[in-house]
């Protein structure tokens, strides 16, 4: 799989990276679903393991992600695969403890110290706060930042990273933050990368960028024929999108759009919807949640080297199809 240098990490990563917030299953918090149902654990494991044995050796998660268990999951796979072949990201944030507001230094170290300990390493190679709520004009970012800088000085992180579903609310901190990466939320269907000025900021600064999200979840692959349903604790349960058939019709006709028009590529409509996204950003990959081999497989046959007529056609199926979305609670 092609490779990109992620900025100033100078980690060289393939383009496409292990998402695992399905990982962690089902979940509610404070009456929200904010997990994914079907989870397997023995499938997210061999996936995790495939990956590997394919090349996609940029591996997210979260502390939140089923409350520890997706870094759970991660830290019983070191007896098959070499820490040092991975780069690790994790994230604290979501998850405020039993303070009113998040970010609070001493509980951020415990949950930093949480995740190393369900992770079974010494050393998280990028850490993200994982969202910009920093309380009311800010009040507590200068406080976040500072401890995530102290962790990196204490050799428990290497890199620092920046993340949040808008990306207005990432580029309005960047310079008081000065992440090393920032992960944001971009596909076809939603796009303020440029418009938000982060793009901008990007450049200038030689930031790796990690676009999560970019299937919308599954939505924009065109696989669902009518409106679904989901168990409780899945967030797909809470994005009209999934109930709205009008959109479900379009995705449809684009998927069968973009088979004919990439015919002959790898995984036409993989390709289609995540190669505008990276053509832009020669610092970018984009995260994919799979939780099984068969994702796996089809996310590593995944090309993005399109031409200019090609990038603006995908471009155009996908302008104008609104989805109504709640921004989602975690990622």
């Amino acid at each position: 799989m092609k490779t990109i240098r992620f900025g100033r990490t100078e980690a060289h990563l393939p383009i496409i990276g292990v998402g695992t917030w399905p990982h962690g299953g089902p979940l509610i918090v404070d009456g929200s679903p904010v997990g994914w149902g079907g989870q397997d654990d023995p499938a997210a494991t061999r996936a995790v393991l495939r990956a590997h044995a394919l090349g996609l050796t940029h591996w997210d998660t979260a502390d939140v992600y089923g409350n520890g268990h997706a870094e759970e999951l991660i830290g019983g796979l070191w007896s098959d695969v070499p820490r040092a072949e991975i780069f690790l990201a994790s994230k604290v944030g979501w998850d405020p403890g039993p303070h009113e507001h998040y970010y609070e230094p001493a509980h951020m170290r415990s949950q930093l110290e949480r995740s190393l300990r369900l992770l079974r390493v010494e050393v998280i190679d990028l850490y993200y706060l994982h969202h910009c709520d920093f309380g009311p004009q800010n009040r507590y970012l200068d406080g976040a930042v500072d401890m995530v800088r102290r962790f990196r000085e204490e050799g428990k992180i290497r890199f620092i990273g920046l993340s949040d579903w808008d990306n207005h609310k990432v580029a309005r901190v960047a310079d008081r933050v000065d992440p090393d990466a920032v992960q944001v939320y971009r596909s076809l269907l939603e796009d303020t990368y440029r418009r938000s000025g982060l793009e901008a900021w990007v450049n200038a600064h030689d930031v790796g960028v990690a676009f999560f999200s970019p299937l919308k979840h599954g939505l924009l692959l065109g696989k669902y024929p009518r409106p679904a349903s989901f168990e409780p604790g899945d967030v797909r349960g809470r994005i009209d999108g999934f109930r709205d058939q009008d959109l479900l019709d379009a995705l449809a006709a684009n998927r069968d759009a973009l088979r004919s028009r990439l015919r002959g590529v790898p995984e036409p409509v993989l390709s289609g919807l995540v190669a505008p996204l990276l053509a832009d950003c020669p610092t970018g990959c984009a995260l994919l949640g799979l939780r099984s081999s068969t994702q796996v497989d089809a996310a590593a046959r995944i090309t993005v080297d399109r031409s200019p007529v090609d990038l603006e056609w995908l471009r155009r199926r996908y302008r104008g199809l609104v989805a109504a979305a709640e921004p989602e609670k975690a990622t």
